[in-house]
């Protein structure tokens, strides 16, 4: 079975990243836009970056404009964004497809490692709901919307799954679990 060392992907410009080269840190991976209403999740993702980079959090960004088209512009343009809105420090990837024929690789290891489940309590099961519907995904394993996130220990292992309307403070609360 594949392992997450086992995939490279590609940077913003174009070259290839090893994700190898992370060996020993812990890692979030999500998939990201500009223009969604789960956007201002970059502010509390860069303030988790800050807070636990030095104790070896690195976090993966890669924009994904599948989900009614809210991550338009170019890597570079997205980038800046980013930057000049939420003061991101952390480095973004490609933009790339995460569900259908052109889904990258690293994304159909991390669905099949961690499999969609519906996230606890009445108001996330209705919005995940409604996201699932929107998206076409009901009933699979593919990402549902942006902003999905995966965690991954400092050996490689696919640690947990969150959807989007997960509170990032129970992301914290894993990160914290596996920095240790």
């Amino acid at each position: 079975m594949a392992n997450i060392y086992d995939f490279n992907v590609l940077k913003r410009d174009g070259s290839e990243f090893s994700l190898s080269e992370l060996k020993g840190k812990v890692l979030l991976i999500v998939n990201t836009a500009t223009g969604c209403g789960f956007t201002p999740q970059y502010e509390e993702i860069e303030s988790l970056y800050e807070k636990y980079h030095e104790k070896g959090l690195e976090v993966l960004d890669f924009p994904c404009n599948q989900f009614k088209e809210q991550a338009k512009g170019t890597d570079e343009e997205i980038h800046s964004f980013c930057q000049l809105k939420y003061n991101t420090k952390f480095d973004q990837f490609k933009k790339i497809e995460v569900n259908g024929e052109n889904k990258i690789a690293l994304y159909a290891f991390l669905e099949e490692a961690a499999p969609y489940k519906k996230p606890k309590g009445i108001k996330n099961g209705v919005a995940m709901s409604l996201l699932e519907k929107l998206s076409g995904t009901k009933g699979t394993n593919e990402i549902h919307w942006n902003f999905t996130k995966f965690l991954v220990s400092r050996d490689g292992e696919i640690i947990k799954r969150f959807e989007p309307v997960e509170k990032l403070s129970d992301v914290e609360k894993n990160i914290i679990e596996f920095l240790k």
